[in-house]
């Protein structure tokens, strides 16, 4: 029940009754007393506390080279934060423990005592996310717990590249407010990662549309795989295909996964327009919306989905439009999905090994360290899994 009680102190008070729905939803587990995990929609999330969360940027601070030799006393720092002093003298507690901070008695700011592999051949690394959540993505935490280990300092910035807009204003005024040596950013569009191409900071693009801009990166070919995840949808009989992508990979000009997909249908026979790749606002009511567009007119038979959150979000409108998988429509995600392994039927999706894509970052990362100027890309195979949420068009939408 802690992680419970964390969700609803972090819902203020006049909020709770229109947060209480949704809270009759929340699957928790509790896998030991240290680790949580909270499943909302399907998708499985680790909790933090707010200390922990606080801890964790104060840790990125220190490491990055933002504080040095004393760390701010708690009521500043909670001043800066917006958090209270109970709970930066927690994080504070926290960091002590970890050996990052020593206490030199009351009432004097506590040293910091950084590793010993942090040292002159090491980075700063900024890593700008895609979106604030994927904080907590396996790989992405494998990734920096890697950085680290290299002896490099990782840093987070608040806000990611959604919250971002991927106004390029916005991203100039966070890079230029963040202390870093280099950025590693995920999932960038081709603006974006153009504009950290054309910076003196070394940059990396984590996936993204990276392709034809000169910036290192890495990332899956997922092409292959959704071609055999179309042919597949083709065999069993689907004709109206829609895949539904968000506006960086729509615009200005469909990405190179977008293109191979409406060729391939191409190639197959099937006429291809906008109703294969529709526009969309990128909202929440703007998905809805289009979905209740295409259900009130010509229903698509199949739906293919460009990442997790839109995956959940797709599945869970049409369930309340009476519509299930697969037995109505067939879905398929371009992305794997920690919680997919508690889904009945199997979600069919893409799916690959992130292990390459770390340690091609790390390499990348000693590289510039050293002071190489590496902007070499790579690609990771990618599979596709059928699942059991594709199956034939139902006889009467055939």
């Amino acid at each position: 029940m802690a992680a419970l009680y964390f969700f609803r102190q972090s819902v203020k008070l006049a909020e709770w009754p229109k947060h209480a729905a949704m809270i009759r939803r929340i699957k928790i587990f509790v896998l030991d007393k240290w680790d949580r995990m909270l499943v909302v929609g399907g998708m499985a999330l680790r909790l933090s506390t707010y200390a922990e969360q606080v801890a964790d940027h104060l840790r990125s601070g220190i490491l990055s080279g933002r504080w040095t030799g004393e760390l701010p006393g708690a009521d500043r720092l909670g001043a800066m934060l917006n958090v209270n002093h109970t709970t930066v003298g927690t994080a504070i507690r926290l960091l002590e423990n970890e050996g990052l901070l020593a206490n030199r008695g009351a009432g004097r700011p506590r040293e910091i005592i950084l590793p010993d592999r942090i040292n002159a051949s090491s980075l700063r690394v900024g890593l700008l996310l895609y979106e604030r959540t994927d904080t907590k993505a396996d790989y992405i935490v494998d990734l920096r717990h890697r950085l680290t280990e290299a002896g490099h300092a990782v840093t987070m910035p608040l806000k990611a590249l959604i919250d971002l807009k991927m106004d390029l204003n916005r991203i100039k005024r966070l890079v230029d407010d963040t202390e870093t040596d280099a950025w590693v950013i995920q999932a960038g569009s081709s603006e974006v990662l153009k504009w950290f191409a054309e910076q003196p900071k070394p940059a990396f693009a984590l996936a993204g549309r990276r392709r034809g801009v000169n910036i290192a990166g890495t990332g899956p070919d997922k092409i292959p795989a959704m071609q055999n995840a179309v042919r597949r949808l083709v065999e069993l009989g689907h004709r109206r295909i829609v895949m539904l992508a968000r506006a960086e990979r729509r615009k200005p000009l469909p990405g190179l996964m977008e293109r191979a997909f409406l060729n391939e249908l191409e190639s197959l026979g099937i006429a291809t327009g906008s109703y294969n790749l529709p526009d969309w606002e990128d909202s929440r009511e703007g998905l809805y919306h289009r979905l209740d567009s295409f259900y009130h007119h010509t229903p698509p038979t199949a739906l293919i989905i460009d990442e997790v959150p839109l995956y959940l979000a797709v599945e869970r409108h049409l369930a309340r439009l009476g519509f299930r998988a697969p037995q109505d429509v067939s879905l398929i995600c371009l992305d794997p999905g920690e919680s997919f392994k508690w889904f009945l039927p199997a979600v069919a999706h893409i799916n690959w090994d992130s292990r390459p894509m770390i340690n091609r970052i790390v390499k990348w990362a000693d590289n510039v360290a050293q002071g190489k100027d590496d902007r070499r890309q790579s690609f990771t195979k990618a599979e596709f899994l059928e699942g059991g949420t594709i199956g034939p068009v139902p006889a009467a939408k055939a």
